[in-house]
């Protein structure tokens, strides 16, 4: 899977994309990254990608030129253009599901008071949000949503049991984790998870995860 970014700030994905899981997978070739500045696509000597917003108003727009020349360049009958917006559909399970199956993704993100109208109408496939709040600009975004759907990709996780005890994956929360020591400043785990007996532990696990998410998230179940 490959994943395009334009953004005015690459250097903000850097590190992101070098660590952890993402960089492991794209060190072992399952995923494909690249980010690229917008103001290459730009032709003035000044390299602007914003203007200022017919009929008045405060902020600046980004320009469609260079965002519809990069996008021309990158996208293929394959591609899936997703610009990050905070109102666009929520990031969901479901939806990172989705897009895990797509081969390839350019995520386009915004600046200012956000981009050209005749962009989003003509280019854009997708216009994703991670929350009903508003950040700087897209950038960060799109290293979740990157986040989110390589995990999702074949080898990219340890193991696959992994992805089955996910928050979300079968729209219950995650499932409280205990480890070594048993008991540590007088604090036990519960007894069912040194029992062996692994249809108890199950049972146990699948208990306290409708009761995790019946307490924090209802609106799951």
């Amino acid at each position: 899977m490959r994943f395009d970014v334009l953004t005015l700030f690459p250097a903000m994905l850097e590190g992101f994309l070098a660590e952890s899981m993402v960089g492991k997978s794209i060190q072992r070739g399952i995923v494909e990254a690249a980010v690229h500045n917008l103001r290459d696509w730009t032709t003035d000597k000044h390299q602007i990608t914003d203007d200022r917003p017919f009929g008045g108003g405060a902020g600046m727009v980004m320009k469609p030129e260079p965002i519809f020349s990069a996008i021309e360049e990158l996208r293929s009958e394959q591609s899936t253009v997703i610009y990050l917006a905070p109102d666009g559909e929520q990031l969901s399970h479901s939806l990172v599901m989705e897009l895990a199956a797509k081969p390839h993704l350019i995520l386009l993100s915004g600046h200012y008071e956000g981009i050209d109208e005749r962009v989003r109408e003509n280019l854009i496939d997708r216009e994703i949000s991670i929350g009903d709040y508003v950040l700087t600009n897209g950038t960060l975004p799109a290293a979740v949503l990157i986040d989110a759907v390589a995990r999702q990709l074949p080898g990219v996780l340890g193991e696959a049991q992994s992805l089955e005890q996910d928050s979300f994956s079968d729209g219950l929360l995650g499932l409280p984790q205990y480890t070594r020591p048993a008991e540590f400043r007088g604090m036990k785990i519960p007894e069912v998870l040194l029992s062996g007996n692994h249809a108890k532990i199950e049972a146990w696990r699948q208990e306290q995860r409708r009761a995790r998410t019946a307490k924090r998230r209802p609106d799951l179940l």
